[in-house]
């Protein structure tokens, strides 16, 4: 054995060596789908800790009203619900748009991504005419600490949603132009999670906000 074979570091589970299955090259940097996985990670966690921030403040203020109208006096729980029901059946949509990815399927690709699309762009068009009727109404989000908390949690999962939108479109574009790359399947498997986040994250605001608020 060599003097460098020697002084070299005991590797049992071989990290340092390179390959296709490997993490990269020896003191090389990782490549960049691991990077990638892991850093879209991180995302995802700062936005539950956000968002368990929002729910925290939400179950602060929900009673106070100011003498204004409480959340089992002013929701509609059978728009929600429709709401839910496009959310959730979108995350199965989604779903199988990852199928056919797996596939290789441009055209299952597709139409089930223009699906989830479909379903969003209905959450949000409900979400929106929910909130501009609130406001009509008087009951916006200076009614009382109850209604800035409610727009505020609400507000931030539309908006989350919008976004999601918006990188939908742009990965249906980039499958066309690009196909299934390499990097294009990182990217759908980000959106995924991310959208599947959102649906959890849903879950949790229609049993918060609207289930417990209209308890009798």
């Amino acid at each position: 054995m060599s003097a460098i074979d020697s002084a070299a570091p005991f590797d049992p589970y071989r990290l340092g060596r390179g390959g296709d299955g490997d993490l990269g090259q020896a003191g090389g940097p990782a490549p960049k789908r691991v990077i990638v996985a892991y850093g879209f990670w991180i995302f995802l966690l700062s936005d539950i800790v956000m968002f368990s921030a929002f729910f925290a403040s939400y179950a602060v203020l929900a009673g106070a009203t100011a003498h204004g109208p409480t959340g089992r006096q002013i929701f509609d729980l059978g728009e929600v619900a429709a709401e839910t029901a496009c959310l959730l059946l979108s995350s199965f949509s989604c779903g199988m748009a990852a199928v056919a990815t797996g596939a290789r399927n441009k055209t299952a690709f597709y139409l089930a991504m223009i699906v989830t699309f479909v379903l969003g762009a209905i959450f949000i068009t409900l979400e929106v005419r929910e909130f501009i009727g609130l406001i009509e109404a008087g009951d916006g989000p200076s009614r009382s600490a109850f209604l800035s908390a409610f727009f505020a949690l609400v507000g931030c999962h539309g908006a989350h949603v919008s976004a999601g939108l918006l990188w939908l479109l742009t990965m249906i574009a980039q499958v066309y132009a690009k196909g299934f790359r390499a990097e294009m399947l990182r990217r759908i498997l980000c959106f995924n999670l991310f959208w599947h986040a959102l649906d959890i994250i849903w879950v949790a605001v229609f049993t918060v906000v609207y289930l417990l608020a209209g308890r009798p």
